[in-house]
């Protein structure tokens, strides 16, 4: 547990007062009440008005390994931090430990809340802390919030669909990929066929995998793909390469988790969208 010392003490009441201008009527997080929140890509610039006026109430924040620090500092001075991170391949807390406390701190009387990367329905495990919520008889609410592999994508100039491009996209988490199917896995050869961009999370371990089964299904190697690694984030990295030279540009550029993966013919987008879109920063900044 990290705690943080006392500055300023700002009640919730007051501190959610200082969105009134922005938005009246926020909903007001109760005592003994969690809210899952989502706190999108990793640009604090990208939370939802309602997920600051959650970390603006919180007194327990319980949040994620990869919330930006900056977003963290948003919560009141003297709002307790719980660390309660979950990296694959390194030390994590225990889903039902998280949910235990989640559960703990609300019958402690605290306003709680979990703050999660991107959206807690995707890929998040918000679905099982809400339920077991609801088996205990805790009150919650859902704050959504903008998913990586979406708006992660958008930052880079990569649009998840594009007219005349695509009809459909596939979403994917490569977590539970092996080195075999599993009855309830993925068929990735079935997913090569769709002639539709793919984008992965938490796939590059079991990437190699994954590609053989796409490729197996008819996916060409001559395929745009990308990976943006820290999304949004200070870190963001962007690399443009193929399905067939994939696994090697990852290695060769040292590119680690979080990372999105996209296949397809979007990729092609970005090299266009990514000069209008730093042309028309440069234009505002020059105008300032």
């Amino acid at each position: 547990m990290n705690e943080v010392s006392p500055a300023r003490p700002l009640s919730p009441e007051a501190a959610l007062d200082t969105l009134g201008t922005l938005l009246p009527g926020m909903p007001r997080l109760r005592q003994g009440e969690v809210w899952i929140v989502g706190a999108g890509p990793g640009d604090p610039g990208l939370l939802t008005l309602h997920a600051l006026s959650a970390l603006l109430q919180a007194d327990v924040l319980v949040h994620d390994a990869l919330i930006d620090p900056r977003t963290l500092a948003l919560a009141r001075p003297d709002a307790v931090r719980i660390f309660a991170g979950k990296r694959g391949g390194r030390p994590s807390t225990h889903q039902d430990d998280i949910t235990a406390t989640l559960v703990d701190q609300a019958r402690r009387g605290f306003r709680v809340v979990r703050l999660k990367g991107g959206d807690p329905f995707i890929f998040g495990r918000g679905g099982e802390e809400v339920a077991e919520l609801v088996a205990q008889g805790i009150p919650h609410r859902v704050i959504p919030g903008l998913t990586s592999g979406l708006a992660g994508l958008s930052a880079v100039g990569i649009p998840a669909t594009c007219r005349g491009v695509n009809q459909a996209l596939f979403l994917a988490t490569g977590h539970g990929a092996g080195s075999r199917p599993t009855p309830d896995g993925i068929d990735w050869t079935l997913v090569g066929r769709l002639n539709q961009p793919v984008i992965l999370y938490m796939s590059l371990r079991n990437l190699p995998f994954i590609l053989d089964g796409l490729g197996q299904g008819g996916m060409a190697d001559t395929l745009p793909a990308a990976v943006v690694a820290s999304a949004t984030t200070l870190e963001e990295r962007v690399v443009i390469t193929t399905k067939g030279e994939l696994l090697e540009t990852i290695r060769r550029e040292g590119l680690e988790a979080p990372a999105i993966v996209v296949l397809g013919e979007i990729v092609r987008c970005h090299h266009t969208l990514r000069q209008v879109v730093t042309q028309a920063v440069e234009t505002a900044s020059d105008r300032a």
